[in-house]
């Protein structure tokens, strides 16, 4: 982001430092890939079907009628994330051992397998979330409850709070990393160094677009040779997101579909975290705390990257949002 003051900070215990010589932003957002290479959780892995006839894929931290007694934590995740990216299973396994229920919501597409109906997700679309969340509630029924959502999935989560205010059905939340103004953020990714995460990022979503197109001919806005042909995350947003899902432009998703004018609205008790050199935003997604309610708890910290807040030793690595998130839920998760 660009350099300013941190807005807030919290406890001196739940400050972020980084590991000795990581305090680069980019090192920061790739390190996390090396550090958690081996996968230590066997997920239990569940279909659920959808209303509207389509599927999203659940990975457990085990098997969740015999844990259904226990604080449950819900995880939505990034842009092409899924349970394999490093925060996705280290989260799962740290909420295992703290003996609480965890379980990756994979948005539509994002399992290994294409969706099938005309649409796929985005960071704006709240529905699969909200169906979810009811969803585990009757089945499972009624415990204390958390999600996290993790960039595009924090964004996401934090929509979700904001237009349910007190029926969301949730007993906290934390939010990390999250574009909560996406223009600003699009922006970015086209300008620097940034411009490496736009590529990559979408050559994830071109490579999943592919396989929906072979597997669903005709269920996106566009064809192959059309795919092919995008250079930029908006050429994207404009051409697939928007038209597939019901807005005028990229533009008007990404105005739309931004959680920053939705967080006064929010209830439930609400942690964000951001990283004041994520190299994915701006200033912009740092919200007006006196605009905030008193149940929302900001935290910018001067470095971390994007879902990166490596710290301890190169011999003893310690992943910060693996003990800041279950120290900062254990308030409604284990009391």
């Amino acid at each position: 982001m660009d350099c300013i003051t941190p807005a807030i900070t919290d406890l001196p215990d739940t400050e972020f430092t980084p590991m000795a010589g990581l305090r680069n932003p980019h090192l920061q957002t790739v390190m996390p890939r090396f550090f958690r290479r081996r996968i230590t959780l066997t997920p239990h892995w569940q279909r659920l079907e959808l209303p509207d006839g389509d599927f999203v894929d659940l990975a457990w931290s085990e098997e969740p009628m015999a844990a259904r007694h226990k604080p449950r934590v819900v995880l939505f995740h990034g842009l092409e994330g899924n349970f394999n990216s490093p925060y996705a299973h280290g989260l799962l396994e740290t909420f295992r051992q703290r003996g609480w229920l965890g379980v990756v919501m994979h948005f539509r597409g994002c399992s290994g397998e294409p969706n099938r109906l005309n649409r796929i997700y985005h960071s704006g679309e709240t529905e699969d979330g909200r169906f979810f969340l009811h969803w585990l509630q009757e089945n499972y029924g009624r415990v204390a409850t958390a999600a996290v959502g993790v960039s595009l999935g924090g964004n996401m989560l934090a929509c979700l709070l904001g237009q349910d205010g007190d029926r969301a059905p949730l007993d906290a939340a934390v939010v990390v990393s999250a574009p909560l103004l996406l223009e600003p953020c699009s922006i970015k990714l086209e300008q620097g160094f940034s411009r490496l995460y736009q590529r990559y990022l979408l050559s994830l979503l071109k490579q999943n677009a592919a396989r929906k197109l072979h597997a669903w001919p005709g269920t996106l806005p566009i064809d192959l040779a059309g795919l092919k042909a995008l250079k930029k995350l908006r050429a994207f947003d404009e051409a697939i997101t928007a038209r597939a899902h019901g807005f005028a432009s990229a533009g008007d998703y990404y105005q739309r579909a931004s959680a920053m004018p939705l967080l006064p609205q929010v209830r439930k008790p609400l942690l964000i975290v951001h990283a004041q050199d994520d190299p994915f935003m701006t200033a912009a997604v740092i919200p007006d705390l006196a605009q905030l309610p008193a149940n929302i708890t900001y935290q910018l910290t001067q470095y971390g990257g994007h879902v990166g807040f490596v710290g301890g030793t190169p011999r003893q690595p310690q992943m910060w949002l693996e003990k800041r998130i279950p120290q900062w839920l254990s308030t409604y998760l284990d009391n």
